[in-house]
């Protein structure tokens, strides 16, 4: 369900027609919004970069005080609760996360599965983010990692654009990923994009 009186999504984005988007919301292009997602913006305002993917149950909400922005080539994965932060490019947010009110996660971090990220927790860019309640454990520049993650997400998009739920398993992305690879460790998966 769609409430689009209030809402830009790119047609190039992926939504799952079990997802449930309501309220103030933008979602940038070639981005993917998979089952059973739940964004609602019933204040301010929900904004997703380009190639970010939003996984199964994942729930995107607004706090009272402040509006969630989830930059480029992010990964929200499963079951992870974003709630009135910032989460800038590059980023996965781990299984089962809960990231709350003005929290800020910085570019290229990564927040393990089940970390509790605290309301007004700011983070440094190239975080590694953990525990209950979270704290960075590490420092290391994960944009690249995060990124390759994001693009396997929007060729899994596509694949299930076309109904090819196995796009995994086939030679072509084994192909595709091998190139990828080798791109993103000279930075060129970017070239046009930044």
């Amino acid at each position: 369900m769609i409430d689009d009186d209030l809402q830009s999504i790119d047609p190039s984005v992926f939504v799952h027609p079990s997802a449930q988007l309501y309220g103030r919301l933008t979602i940038a292009a070639e981005s993917s919004v998979w089952p059973n997602v739940v964004v609602r913006a019933e204040a301010h305002h929900v904004a997703v970069g380009r190639y970010t993917n939003l996984q199964d149950f994942v729930m995107i909400h607004v706090g009272y005080d402040h509006p969630t922005e989830i930059g480029d080539f992010c990964s929200i994965t499963h079951h992870a609760t974003v709630h009135g932060c910032t989460i800038e490019d590059d980023c996965l947010i781990g299984i089962n996360a809960v990231v709350m009110d003005g929290a800020v996660v910085g570019r290229g971090s990564i927040v393990a599965g089940g970390a509790m990220i605290k309301e007004g927790d700011v983070f440094p860019p190239g975080s590694i983010i953990a525990g209950v309640p979270a704290r960075q454990i590490a420092e290391r520049d994960c944009a690249r990692p995060n990124r390759q993650n994001a693009w396997q997400y929007h060729w899994n998009a596509q694949a299930y654009r076309r109904g090819d739920h196995r796009a995994w398993a086939s030679d072509e992305y084994a192909s595709w990923m091998r190139e990828l690879t080798a791109k993103i460790e000279r930075d060129e998966d970017l070239d046009g994009l930044r």
